[in-house]
């Protein structure tokens, strides 16, 4: 699950939360906790138009994540739906999925997931709330099916909140024939921070 522990608890361990609430994905990474100067960049990229700064961003999120990158065929952004990307004009996680992908050489598929139920924005939404809110949200087109069958696939996003986006997106991914998948996010709001009306976290 990519959380960080106050002392090295040995190869293969596993968190509570992961034990608890076993995920759709593999293994997760993120490059920083989403605080400071860490959370300023997620919100510049996203709400300021800020995208010069996702090179930057995904250089720490290739580090923390290597072993991720080692191992996955394909980098697949977590999508917006066609409404808010075209108010946006552009996703954060397509930008960082992209610059991932010219530092790694891995194949870039942003077409690969589709959201087609636009669904609330998560802010203030409870746990239970965000899983209902993207569940059947996501899929993957006809086309993209035989680019994502028998592959590792890595689905980027930029903040790891309760995980219930990038499992929606991972659980679909599957059910169309990833062999496995990751998850790598450049900040993580850690367990027991998250709050409901956590202001601009996905």
């Amino acid at each position: 699950m990519g959380t960080p522990f106050t002392h090295d608890m040995g190869e293969d361990f596993l968190s509570a939360e992961a034990i608890a609430d076993p995920p759709p994905f593999e293994r997760a990474r993120a490059a920083a906790v989403y605080s400071g100067v860490a959370r300023q960049m997620v919100q510049a990229l996203k709400y300021s138009d800020r995208t010069d700064l996702a090179p930057w961003m995904a250089l720490w999120m290739a580090r923390a994540g290597a072993e991720l990158l080692g191992e996955a065929d394909v980098i697949v952004p977590v999508p917006l739906h066609w409404r808010r990307f075209f108010r946006r004009k552009f996703n954060q996680s397509a930008e960082l999925g992209r610059a991932l992908a010219g530092q790694s050489g891995l194949r870039f598929l942003p077409q690969a997931v589709r959201r087609v139920k636009m669904t609330r924005q998560q802010v203030g939404l409870e746990r239970h709330q965000r899983e209902e809110n993207v569940r059947t949200a996501f899929q993957v087109p006809p086309e993209a099916e035989i680019e994502i069958a028998g592959r590792r696939v890595l689905v980027v996003d930029d903040v790891y909140t309760t995980g219930a986006t990038v499992k929606a997106v991972a659980k679909t991914l599957k059910r169309k024939g990833a062999s496995a998948v990751d998850v790598l996010t450049f900040a993580r709001v850690l367990p027991g921070d998250f709050r409901a009306d956590e202001s601009e976290t996905i």
